[in-house]
């Protein structure tokens, strides 16, 4: 940059992810310790456009690495998908005298981010949604948390279909990526995991892992569901009309996205975003931090923004094995 930075302004957008007080605390933290001012803007881009923000000293970011949610809160923003309201938002930076904003959220937060840069305003982005399907970024800050509170949500409904030798069919996130379903299937040892990314046909991938599952002995059946694959309560009336099993159908919902954020979330949080500001503060700015090969990367935001994850359709042939059934 041609002027050492004095500013900064931290915001979080989208969906919440656990993880995410942890980010802007280590962004504050690591601003200070390089002598840069931060301003936390709250509700994203619409407090960005508001003026809706307030200074942040080490103190104010103190004891929130273990919270959920996001102390900065979060909206969406349609005003600043207009000219009129990215205008807005550029001249709220200019009078707070703001040199760069650290966005902090998944796609739509990014898009943002790209367009605010596009009318001067240095950025670099944290990612951080629960689905994990960002492909600028093996790994998204509040995937492992979600993944933690569905497994422990799963297990203990396991305990009471054991009891009662019933279907239990669990929706759990993922309108587009079929990340957190397949991981947490396999984790708990489901019978069958309906994903976005792959047509499911209803006799292949539902009736037959239940009649093998119940020609091997099991008496009980665990269904983990992605949203984008299909509605749980459809799904489990079909198992009922076909097989004559009673399910119990659990949507997770947003339970999914609260707790306090496991070891890896507040790890991963944290060195997201120490490498955010010192990219900045080294001139490394219209970028997305995210990891790659074991590493903190950076990579240019419309880059980023053009890269695609795919799921890895071979965990179909772990979660197959462990169930004793032929891959088809």
């Amino acid at each position: 940059m041609e002027k050492k930075l004095k500013r900064i302004g931290v915001l979080t957008s989208g969906g919440d992810a656990p993880g995410m007080n942890a980010a802007v605390r280590a962004v504050v933290r690591t601003a200070l310790s390089h002598g840069i001012e931060c301003v936390g803007i709250r509700r994203g881009w619409n407090g960005l456009i508001n003026g809706d923000f307030g200074m942040l000293g080490g103190s104010d970011v103190g004891h929130i690495l273990s919270r959920g949610g996001t102390i900065l809160f979060t909206a969406r923003s349609e005003e600043f998908l207009t000219e009129e309201g990215r205008k807005k938002a550029v001249g709220t930076c200019k009078l707070l005298g703001m040199d760069a904003i650290v966005a902090i959220g998944g796609d739509g937060t990014f898009r943002g981010a790209l367009e605010l840069s596009r009318l001067g305003i240095p950025v670099v982005g944290i990612p951080a949604t629960i689905d994990n399907d960002l492909g600028c970024s093996n790994y998204t800050i509040g995937f492992d948390t979600a993944c933690n509170t569905a497994i422990d949500a799963i297990d203990k409904l396991r305990d009471t279909m054991q009891s009662h030798e019933r279907c239990s069919v669990v929706e759990v996130m993922g309108r587009n990526a079929g990340f957190l379903a397949l991981y947490v299937g396999i984790a708990v040892g489901a019978t069958a995991v309906l994903v976005p990314e792959r047509d499911y046909d209803f006799e292949r991938d539902v009736v037959l892992p239940l009649q093998q599952a119940r020609l091997t002995g099991n008496t009980h059946f665990m269904v983990v569901v992605a949203e984008g694959a299909g509605r749980a309560f459809y799904i489990g009336s079909q198992i009922k009309d076909e097989l004559g099993v009673d399910p119990r159908v659990t949507v997770l919902g947003h339970i999914q996205r609260g707790g306090s954020p496991t070891a890896r979330d507040r790890e991963m949080a944290s060195r997201m975003g120490y490498t955010a500001v010192t990219a900045l503060a080294n001139g490394d700015y219209n970028c997305v931090v995210g990891t790659r090969s074991g590493g903190i990367v950076t990579t240019p935001i419309e880059e980023a923004l053009q890269m695609k994850k795919s799921l890895q359709m071979d965990r179909y042939a772990v979660l197959e094995a462990m169930q004793n059934r032929i891959l088809r």
